[in-house]
């Protein structure tokens, strides 16, 4: 009976610690992990982010960027934290739902090793062509395709990147036969596409749209299962193959195991400071489409990319070499 009543003592005690560490969040710097290297878009809406969540919660919160592997080595970082809320990480759905299909030795499993805490923003996703390509819309670039097997060549950021998974899911949705020309990396990439080295790219608007308003490149869809409000005179390619869909979102995660009080503190700031005017205006304007979920909903989302992404890539025997 004593023994009973000290367990009950004891474990009031440590509730009422915690319910006091927890009032006091934050009581010093929060870091924010970026698993890729400055001047991208993750790092543009981190870094705007980190500022607001600086005024909002009276801590510095610091942007630290750790890139390296696909962005294993940030994500691992902080999978490997402490879940108390002063380690985070801004991840996508490369990092959490694709990585871990591609890769053989994964530091980390990207649903179970984290807590999703929210999703900040899609990224609009866009097929794109050299105007040397005579297609006006992927109607007449299937159509073009077929009668030319192997003459289009598609760029990528390398292996196992967005930009292949995306051309991957066309060809086998069209039964279209093109080359896979992979970089290392998005920007040259982009230059080839431009320079028409290669003739087809699936990439991200912020690289992609300032070509198309040059007129260097031809927008022919997104590849969201819709037309992004940020494109709305764009198809999606889905209006012409139904049920095609790649989109690419940003979140906010955590180490596993955060207390659900601190992560609806977190999402609850999040969800605030993103809905800034101007890092909204900021965002739209390089096609990065702020969001506001739950942690719940964010988790659900999660779980469904990599479980439907995880199945493509292994039927579509695709490797991150």
């Amino acid at each position: 009976m004593i023994s009973t009543l000290r367990r009950g003592l004891l474990a009031a005690a440590l509730l009422g610690t915690a319910g006091l560490a927890f009032a006091a969040y934050p009581d010093k710097p929060i870091t924010l992990i970026v698993p890729w290297a400055a001047g991208g878009s993750t790092d543009i809406l981190a870094r705007a982010l980190a500022e607001q969540l600086t005024k909002s919660m009276g801590q510095p919160v610091i942007v630290d960027n750790r890139a390296g592997a696909s962005g294993n080595i940030g994500s691992n970082f902080v999978a490997k934290a402490r879940p108390d809320g002063y380690t985070l990480l801004v991840g996508s759905m490369s990092t959490h739902a694709m990585n871990p299909a591609m890769m053989e030795k994964m530091p980390f499993r990207g649903v179970e090793d984290f807590t999703p805490i929210a999703q900040m923003a899609n990224v609009i996703n866009t097929m794109v062509v050299n105007p040397s390509v005579p297609a006006n819309n992927v109607k007449e670039f299937i159509a073009y395709a077929k009668a030319n097997p192997g003459k289009l060549n598609y760029a990528s950021a390398g292996p196992g990147s967005t930009n292949h998974l995306s051309a991957a899911l066309f060809e086998k949705a069209t039964g279209i036969e093109m080359v896979h020309v992979p970089y290392k990396g998005g920007a040259p990439a982009m230059l080839d596409t431009v320079a028409d080295q290669t003739q087809v790219l699936f990439s991200a608007g912020t690289q992609t749209l300032p070509h198309v308003k040059t007129g260097k490149l031809k927008l022919l869809a997104v590849t969201e299962a819709k037309r992004s409000p940020l494109l709305p005179d764009a198809p999606a390619v889905a209006e012409t193959l139904p049920g095609f869909e790649l989109s690419v979102w940003y979140g906010l995660f955590g180490p596993a195991g955060m207390p659900k009080d601190l992560v609806a503190k977190l999402n609850e700031a999040t969800n605030a400071a993103l809905a800034d005017p101007a890092i909204r205006a900021r965002m739209d304007g390089i096609g990065v489409e702020i969001v506001k979920t739950t942690p719940a909903l964010f988790a659900a989302t999660l779980k469904k990319d990599a479980e439907r992404y995880g199945k493509t890539i292994r039927d579509l025997g695709i490797k991150n070499e």
